[in-house]
């Protein structure tokens, strides 16, 4: 409820639509030297210690998870969740048990290019599903039909395989795509090569070539991070990709790997088909963990620290 006031995010409110940078500016400068600086104080003031335990917000410079620390210097901690989580991402970014496999699906490579390129400087191969898969796909003159795709994102694409290359990182990708002719449980479907697909078809999951080469792959794994199913999962049937990844994750896992699940898609899809309990860890951040890994650390486990 504290995002109910301005002053928890430090955001102005009441600003004229047609409002200048600078005013805009002037106005969080403002809110952020005095009334956010009261706010926050008040709230230290309700407690003789203060206990982080938010994990899925500790990537927010907020009042309550980041700007509150410093009144309790030798009184802060993290709870038993936090502590979790931080252990859990300690275990798959510090000293992982090789080989050390990233499933990053989703559909745009924007939101990921960060976490993709930190990735390469800690794993052995990435698993690339989701949407992203297309605008690879076409960044090397593939057909991609009406596929999601960011043509602006080519350069990216093209950047992050010469730097998995150069650092001899394996970089997997399912040769097939199951595609459908619209978004629906209902529309027809069939498989094509991921980087020759009809117009008017767009790629929807992984088929079974794909399936084959992704469950290899994790089965040979020791340390496994997911964040982002391989299809669109909400339709059960272009789920079919990202439950072969889920069987396969709790396979390597019962066979002594490390699995840590993250981002809300991720953890709906290990929810969906029963494994939450087969898989080593379930993260309850998703921004906050791919931030954790892009940066090596967050404000609100910081604060904690310092």
């Amino acid at each position: 409820n504290l995002r109910f006031y301005a002053e928890e995010e430090g955001k102005p409110r009441g600003l004229a639509e047609d409002a200048t940078k600078e005013e805009k500016d002037a106005a969080k400068k403002a809110l952020k030297e005095g009334p956010q600086k009261e706010f926050v104080k008040k709230l230290a003031s309700l407690g003789d210690c203060y206990v982080n335990d938010a994990f899925g917000t500790a990537h927010r410079k907020h009042a309550s998870t980041y700007l509150i620390a410093k009144y309790f210097p030798n009184d802060k901690m993290f709870g038993y969740l936090m502590e979790r989580e931080v252990k859990a991402i300690a275990a798959v970014m510090e000293n992982p048990a090789r080989p050390f496999c990233a499933i990053i699906g989703g559909s745009k490579v924007s939101s990921k290019i960060g976490v993709i390129k930190a990735l390469i400087e800690k794993c052995d191969s990435i698993v690339i599903g989701g949407g992203m898969t297309y605008t690879f796909a076409a960044a090397q003159g593939g057909k991609v039909g009406k596929s999601i795709c960011e043509p602006d994102m080519f350069p990216v694409a093209l950047e992050i395989l010469e730097l998995a290359k150069q650092k001899g990182v394996k970089l997997v990708m399912s040769p097939d795509a199951l595609i459908a002719d619209d978004f629906s449980q209902n529309a027809n479907t069939k498989t094509a090569p991921a980087n020759d697909i009809p117009d008017g078809w767009e790629g929807v999951d992984i088929a079974d070539e794909g399936k084959k080469a992704f469950r290899e792959h994790i089965l040979g794994c020791k340390t496994i991070l997911w964040n982002g199913p391989v299809g669109v999962f909400e339709i059960d049937k272009f789920a079919t990709g990202s439950k072969e990844v889920a069987l396969a994750i709790a396979e390597a896992t019962k066979n002594g790997a490390y699995s840590l699940i993250g981002g809300g898609d991720s953890v709906a899809c290990v929810n969906k088909f029963g494994l939450a309990d087969q898989v080593s860890y379930i993260s309850t951040g998703g921004g906050a963990l791919l931030e954790y890994i892009e940066f090596g650390d967050l404000p609100g486990v910081a604060a904690i620290r310092d």
